[in-house]
């Protein structure tokens, strides 16, 4: 599976934004979806994740109550929606996939083999 995100770029503080990953290939909806972030200088760190089905979620402490993900499989595409931004929140934003046959989101990220090239979202003060 090939995966694109998008929908990055500059917002202040509060504001919101929508990232999109958009995934080629068959079968998408056989993958676990997850979202990760990386600031400059920090590790890629876990965001949130998504069930095959979309009926199962998990979020980062960071995210919870702010970010919400959800996927259309007839569309191939998982989204992020992330209210109430803060500047700590500025990161490139990757999607991964994850075809493992439960799901028990890992949020290590070297455990995943399919990633997005990332899209980068700035948050001002």
């Amino acid at each position: 599976v090939q995966l694109q995100a998008s929908g990055g770029g500059l917002v202040q503080a509060g504001g919101s934004l929508r990232l999109s990953c958009l995934a080629s290939g068959r079968f998408f909806s056989t993958y676990a979806m997850y979202w990760f972030r990386q600031a400059p200088g920090k590790e890629r760190e876990f965001v949130g994740a998504i069930s095959w089905s979309g009926g199962s979620t998990t979020y980062a402490d960071s995210g919870k109550g702010r970010f919400t993900i959800s996927r259309d499989n007839a569309k191939n595409t998982v989204y992020l929606q992330m209210n109430s931004l803060k500047p700590e929140d500025t990161a490139v934003y990757y999607c991964a996939a994850d075809q493992a046959p439960t799901f028990l989101p890992d949020r290590r990220s070297a455990r995943y083999d399919y990633w997005g090239q990332g899209t980068l979202v700035t948050v001002s003060s």
